[in-house]
């Protein structure tokens, strides 16, 4: 039950609209448009990198592989930060992200694809993953979704 000034799940809210975790994104954001993206990729990426690595473990591991990952099987993508998470734009265009399962004190990360992702299935399909671990089996999920979207 939520109390006064704090949400559902307990989260304390800063003012009557938004809590604390979705102020810090709103600042995040604002910070990341005085950037510009695509100008140079290798600061894009140190830029990126370094947001991942001031993640507390096991999004810092997680999020490291996840970025790993998508640089090497989709490097048509350019890395960027978006609400302060790690994400990969196609031709200016947020395409996928990673987030953190701190930013929001979830039980796991996720992956999440946004409407330019061609993930297209019938009426309906999914657009954001969970992650709890990056095995080899969802690695190679990942990489398929990204074929998927790119395509």
């Amino acid at each position: 039950m939520a109390t006064k000034g704090h949400t559902r799940d307990g989260a304390k809210k800063s003012s009557g609209r938004f809590t604390d975790e979705e102020r810090a994104a709103v600042k995040d954001r604002a910070l990341e448009q005085k950037i510009v993206w695509g100008k140079n990729r290798a600061d894009d990426e140190r830029i990126v990198v370094a947001k991942i690595s001031q993640m507390p473990e096991p999004d810092r591991s997680i999020g490291k592989r996840l970025h790993e990952l998508i640089q090497n099987s989709a490097p048509l993508l350019s890395p960027r930060l978006w609400y302060g998470m790690p994400a990969y734009t196609m031709e200016g265009e947020v395409l996928c992200f990673f987030q953190p399962a701190h930013k929001f004190k979830a039980r796991y990360g996720t992956l999440g694809f946004s409407d330019k992702a061609r993930l297209d299935d019938g009426a309906m399909w999914p657009t954001v993953f969970a992650l709890k671990e990056l095995n080899a089996t969802a690695l190679a999920r990942i990489v398929a979704l990204l074929n998927k979207a790119l395509s």
